[in-house]
């Protein structure tokens, strides 16, 4: 499934997002998160130690909802699967992930040690409101 040129300018702005991964008990997990976009793929940085991490390793199955910061009630659902999670690039992703939504370096929040990961989505469904 192709990104439209609409979603893929959302995910290329500082854009709300919040990621649905799948518990081992089959129930729903949210987080909301900076998303990006390679022009293929849904990219989302994360750490390799969270729960979204762990339940993504074990079920690839993922729903992310991206909405239009200047109208959030405007927005796209995007349903697919985990491709990879890469360690490759990720730190450096988050810096500029930081810069765009922040307008200043990443705060490490966790600490530098953390380990960052990337997630490559692949869009299976998207649908989209407003």
């Amino acid at each position: 499934m192709k990104l439209t040129d609409e979603l893929l300018t959302l995910l290329r702005r500082p854009s709300i997002c919040h990621l649905a991964t799948v518990m081992a008990d089959g129930s729903p997990q949210v987080t909301q998160t900076w998303v990006d976009t390679d022009g293929q793929h849904v990219l989302i940085n994360s750490v390799q130690s969270h729960v979204k991490t762990r339940n993504i390793e074990r079920d690839p199955r993922v729903a992310v909802a991206v909405a239009d910061p200047e109208a959030p009630s405007r927005y796209f659902q995007v349903r697919g699967r985990v491709l990879e999670i890469t360690t490759d690039g990720a730190a450096e992703h988050i810096e500029a992930l930081a810069r765009r939504y922040l307008g200043t370096p990443y705060p490490w929040y966790g600490g530098r040690d953390q380990v960052r990961v990337i997630f490559v989505i692949e869009p299976q469904a998207i649908s989209g409101i407003g």
